[in-house]
């Protein structure tokens, strides 16, 4: 094993701890189509997974989820968290892909549709 493999495994590795969670890629692919506040982004995630059939969670997101959720990608400086008023607490939140978080959805994009490809060509993950 050289070295570039090493990094190579490591940059995967940190990219799917990105990815974890089980509402993190929901979260994403809502904001991508703009700024949300708090609870526009709960019921729009929501209303889309009861539009698909529950096929990727089992039950709605909750606020406390969410609010976990958001505080990590934060952290990890994929999303953005804005308050529009002086005092934070009393001003009303929104949340934005940041930069990087933009970048990332561009290169999920491709990994979506290989996966969709392999979907349609009847190969289906195992959810264990």
């Amino acid at each position: 094993m050289n070295d570039g493999d090493v990094s190579y495994r490591q940059n995967l590795h940190d990219l799917l701890t990105l990815l974890t969670g089980q509402w993190t890629v929901a979260i994403i692919a809502t904001l991508a189509v703009g700024e949300r506040r708090f609870t526009d982004l709960l019921a729009e995630v929501n209303e889309t997974e009861a539009r698909l059939g529950w096929i990727s969670h089992t039950k709605p997101l909750s606020r406390r989820v969410l609010t976990d959720t958001l505080r990590r990608l934060e952290a990890d400086e994929l999303v953005e968290r804005r308050a529009d008023g002086e005092h934070e607490q009393f001003s009303k939140v929104s949340y934005r892909l940041s930069p990087d978080g933009r970048a990332l959805l561009g290169m999920l994009r491709p990994l979506a549709s290989w996966a969709g490809q392999r979907r349609v060509g009847g190969v289906q993950p195992d959810p264990h």
